[in-house]
This record gives C-alpha cells, sequence and structure tokens, in this order.
C-alpha cells in the first residue's frame, strides 16, 4: 500500500513539473491584421497595442513564467482566401493558443467559420464590426471589443441630425461592412427624419470614381457620407468630389477615420466630421501615456481596441492556468466582466497576482470592457472634426 501511495504521490509530482516545465516556454499567439490592403496604414500600430499587452503580461510572470510570442498574419481586409490562408498558418504550422484579429468585418467571419471554430481556437476582433456576426455560429469562440455599427449607425445618425443636417448622399464600401452600417445608418437617419437622397455602393481598387461621385452629385444632395475604408474606394471617392466640386464637406464613420487621409488628399478636409469608437476614460488616458511610451499613438484608430483584445487573452490564460485552447475560450468573459477587481492598461501584473491568488478581475482596460452574452462590446463612441491637419475628439456619445 506504502509503495503504491507512493507511486500515486510521485506521478502527480512527475505530472506537475511537466507543467512547469511547459509553461516556461514559448506560448505562441496569433496577430492577424490587414497588413495590406485597405487599411494598411491603421493596423501597424494595432498590432503594436496588442503586443504591448502581451509583453507586460509576460513582465508580469504569466502563467509561471511563459514567454506569450506573438506571430503576425496578414488578413489583407479584403480577401477571405488569403485571410483564411493566413489563419490556417497560424493555427496549424504555428500552433498558436489564440488569435488577437481579424480587423475588417468579412475575413474576420471567414476566418472565425473557417479556421477559429472548427479548430477551438478564441478569436477576439478589435475592428470587426458587422451586425452579422451578433448572431454568427461561434461556439464561444468568438469574441470582439469593437462595438456593432448596429450601434455606430445609430450614433452617427444622431450626430448628424444635431448638426442640421436633414438631408444627404450615401456612399459605402459594397461589403459586409459598408452595407451592414450603411443599412444602420440610413435606418436610423430617416426615422429621426433625414432625407437620404441615394445610396451608392462603390468597389475598392478603382482607379477612377468619376461615375460614383456624378451620380452622388446628382441625387441633389449637399452633404456625403462616405461608409469606406480610409487608404481605399473611401479615398477616392473624396478626392474625386473635391476635384469635380461636388462635395466639400464629408460624414465619415470608423473605417475611415485615420490621419493618412489628411496626409493623402489633396485639398481641405477642414470641417469634415464623424465617429469612431472610443472613450476619454481615466484607462484611455493611461493607455495613450504607456502606449506613447512605446512609440505608439494610443488614440489612433482600434489601438485601445487592440490591447484590450490582446490583454483579455492574457488574462483568459491565466485565470485558467494554461494556455490550453479551450480554457482560454472558458475564460474570456469571467475576466472581462463583473464581478472582480477593476483593472486598467497597465495592471496587467497586479491582475495576473490577483488570478494567482484565486481572485476575480473585472477587466476594464482602455475602453471600459464590458461584453453582451454574446461576447461582444457595448463601447461608446468619439465623435470627431477635422481642424486643423487632424482628427479632433468633440464630444463622446
Amino acid at each position: 500500500m506504502k509503495k503504491s501511495i507512493f507511486a500515486f504521490l510521485t506521478s502527480i509530482l512527475v505530472l506537475m513539473s511537466l507543467n512547469i516545465h511547459a509553461y516556461s516556454q514559448d506560448v505562441k499567439v496569433g496577430i492577424i491584421l490587414g497588413f495590406t490592403g485597405p487599411i494598411e496604414s491603421l493596423t501597424p500600430t494595432m498590432a503594436s497595442s496588442a503586443e504591448l499587452a502581451f509583453k507586460e503580461a509576460n513582465d508580469a510572470g504569466i502563467l509561471g513564467g511563459a514567454t506569450l510570442t506573438p506571430i503576425r498574419a496578414d488578413s489583407t481586409c479584403i480577401d477571405a482566401a488569403a485571410a483564411v490562408s493566413g489563419a490556417e498558418r497560424l493555427v496549424t504550422s504555428d500552433n498558436v493558443a489564440a488569435i488577437m484579429g481579424a480587423d475588417c468585418s468579412g475575413v474576420t467571419t471567414a476566418i472565425t467559420n473557417n479556421v477559429a471554430v472548427p479548430n477551438g481556437v478564441t478569436i477576439i476582433s478589435p475592428s470587426a464590426t458587422s451586425p452579422a456576426l451578433t448572431t454568427i455560429e461561434d461556439k464561444g469562440f468568438f469574441f470582439r471589443t469593437a462595438p456593432s455599427d448596429a450601434r455606430q449607425g445609430q450614433v452617427l445618425a444622431q450626430v448628424v441630425m444635431d448638426r442640421g443636417i436633414t438631408k444627404l448622399a450615401v456612399t459605402y464600401t459594397n461589403n459586409d461592412y459598408g452595407k451592414g452600417l450603411s443599412d444602420s445608418f440610413v435606418g436610423a437617419f430617416k426615422a429621426l427624419g433625414g432625407e437620404v437622397t441615394i445610396e451608392v455602393p462603390h468597389e475598392d481598387g478603382k482607379a477612377d470614381y468619376s461615375a460614383e461621385v456624378s451620380t452622388l452629385s446628382a441625387s441633389g444632395a449637399d452633404e456625403l457620407a462616405v461608409l469606406g475604408y480610409v487608404d481605399q474606394g473611401g479615398k477616392g471617392i473624396i478626392q474625386n468630389s473635391l476635384d469635380t466640386d461636388a462635395f466639400s464637406r464629408f460624414i465619415l464613420a470608423d473605417g475611415m477615420i485615420g490621419q493618412s487621409l489628411i496626409d493623402n488628399i489633396d485639398g481641405d478636409l477642414t470641417g469634415t466630421f464623424g465617429t469612431l469608437p472610443g472613450n476619454e476614460s481615466d484607462g484611455a488616458a493611461m493607455f495613450i501615456k504607456m502606449a506613447s511610451a512605446n512609440g505608439i499613438p494610443g488614440d489612433g484608430p482600434f489601438e485601445q481596441e487592440s490591447y484590450d483584445a490582446a490583454a483579455l487573452i492574457a488574462l483568459a490564460m491565466q485565470a485558467g492556468g494554461s494556455a490550453d485552447r479551450a480554457t482560454i475560450a472558458q475564460n474570456v468573459m469571467g475576466v472581462a466582466n463583473a464581478p472582480g477587481t477593476e483593472i486598467l492598461p497597465g495592471q496587467l501584473a497586479k491582475a495576473i497576482n490577483l488570478l494567482k491568488d484565486g481572485k476575480e478581475v473585472n477587466y476594464q482596460g482602455a475602453t471600459n470592457v464590458e461584453f453582451s452574452d454574446v461576447g461582444e462590446a457595448s463601447g461608446s463612441y468619439k465623435e470627431l472634426e477635422i481642424g486643423s491637419g487632424k482628427f479632433n475628439t468633440i464630444r463622446v456619445r
């Protein structure tokens, strides 16, 4: 009997030592964003923001000494086949434990359906905003720190009406993101009493948008809402509009917000306005300070959401005491929502120590994270306006 007990205890100690050894090694985590394509000017700092969270977790001694190693892949934002291929490499060849990304709604949907869910891999998007993702059959593996465009459409419509604009034309990029956002915005604007003279989809990657701009201008509207991408068709629509004096001020949503728009447009965009997920909370201020110290603006599009997505992945690992894929998925909601000690950017060490002690955390992060029962953020929005060569925050809604 004593020998049996001794053998049992020995086996337990061996397993424990193996577990400790496993987590003193590499734990790979994927970052898949459109490093090429229509938002390529936005993604480098999104990736860097996520990597900042993983480094913070490493420095805090996550999982008793693991090293979270980020592996990047290109979603292209628009090519579903290429995005799926990149995600498959992350999951099969690189054997990542979880994925931060993707970015654009179409490729995020493709990756979730074809790679993440079939392989049981948690995927947290910082910027996929299509309302269709709310009801995706994700089996508990898909989350997003960016709010749905169902809400952004309502917020943007109210911003427009508050500025006394009651008549406008709309153009949107012809994909899941653009169509979903346009439907939400147009529906909300009409419900508030506004008139939409025409809705014109546009394709990205064209050299000339004169036909679309001519149709939009002929509709009789003086104002144009451009629901597209900052480095692609949306920019082309705006440039042609300015060149032909068709429109002089533009209404934008998140995909069009970025300094590259101002820098790369030949003309004056002063007065152009729009909405972008974000806030000016204590958490946001703390992230901006920390990001700035690491060469990241901190207040750029989806940087805060990217940091939060990566932080949630790390904390879900620690909460479950494992980098096992299924364990991560089971613990995301627990660390994202109450109850527990509130955690802000720069406090991952505090969170990890609390979790090590068996205590609960309520990760608020840079964006006041609070997930719905389907794992998406409700979020708040900044109303931005271009002036003095940059986007300026007018208020938070």
